[in-house]
């Protein structure tokens, strides 16, 4: 198992904090202890099947962990607060009408949560002052992601279908995709997510909202053919396609998706999958578990009982 940060572990202003964004004090003492001037807040649950067995988990790390960021950032005086949102708070929308002023109309409770965690955000510069920016992104490709299918306290899963596709393929087994495959997205490699990020860090402007998107969309179906393809593996005929890529009924919500890009999307997705192909069964323990098509919901987050 390797740690995604060890590259960073010798420089001198790198310190890894593990801790927990809804406790108060800890989040303040960590701001004063290490002298921060800045928060860029990625921290969220971010798992949209899970978020409707969940949905009670999520708000508490997405909209109280928020709130608790901002209470901190009030506290120590931070001189810029960057809140890293998601553009499915938009909801079903054209991509035409994708505008960082369109009306938000999240459609499951994550994005909800991702809402909710806005609203908060912009309280505080009205009300405090606080200098905030909000960056709304498309979803992030790219190597070292887990393919997490599992949530645990204290633990953010990252979960694409690109890393978890590619463990299955790498492994020789067949992906699952939900519905009919036509729902599309957006990707965006990490190389040009951290770019944007910069970008914003730098020149953004408090108050403003950013949003860092690619102009490559995708249907999940034409995903799973270029990821076949990467992987050297018979694809063409519909007998060898069906071999490789199951259907499972539709989830019970919409799941249609609508910084400068340098990098395209076959580029950054030949990228990962190499990556995959060579590290994906030994940079993490057993993934096994990770790998299966539906959730698993682990009983530290169900809703506690009186």
């Amino acid at each position: 198992m390797f740690n995604n940060t060890r590259i960073l572990n010798d420089k001198l202003n790198f310190t890894l904090y593990q801790g927990d964004i809804t406790h108060l004090p800890e989040v303040v003492s960590c701001l004063e202890k290490h002298n921060i001037d800045t928060i860029f807040h990625f921290a969220a649950q971010s798992h949209v099947d899970l978020s409707f067995g969940n949905s009670y988990g999520f708000t508490h790390t997405n909209v109280h962990g928020t709130q608790v960021l901002l209470e901190s950032a009030k506290k120590v005086g931070i001189k810029r607060f960057i809140h890293i949102s998601t553009d499915e708070v938009y909801g079903e929308v054209k991509d035409d009408d994708l505008l960082e002023t369109s009306i938000l109309a999240p459609t499951n409770p994550y994005t909800a949560s991702k809402a909710a965690a806005e609203m908060l955000v912009h309280s505080y510069q009205e009300s405090f002052k606080l200098p905030v920016i909000i960056v709304r992104s498309n979803d992030v490709s790219e190597p070292h992601q887990y393919p997490e299918n599992m949530f645990y306290a204290n633990y953010l899963p990252l979960t694409e279908i690109i890393p978890k596709f590619a463990c299955l393929l790498n492994r020789g087994k067949p992906v699952v995709l939900h519905g009919d495959g036509t729902p599309t997205r957006r990707y965006l490699f990490a190389g040009d997510a951290a770019d944007a990020f910069d970008t914003i860090l730098h020149k953004g402007q408090p108050g403003q909202i950013y949003n860092a998107g690619s102009y490559d969309e995708i249907s999940n179906l034409a995903l799973c053919s270029k990821l076949l393809s990467e992987m050297d593996l018979p694809h063409e005929s519909p007998e060898d396609f069906s071999s490789w890529v199951k259907y499972t009924h539709d989830r019970p919500f919409n799941d249609r998706r609508y910084a400068d890009q340098k990098t395209p999307f076959t580029d950054g997705l030949r990228i990962t999958v190499e990556w995959y192909r060579r590290f994906g069964e030994v940079w993490w323990d057993d993934i096994s578990k990770a790998l299966s098509p539906f959730p698993i919901v682990a009983a530290d987050w169900t809703i506690p009982s009186d």
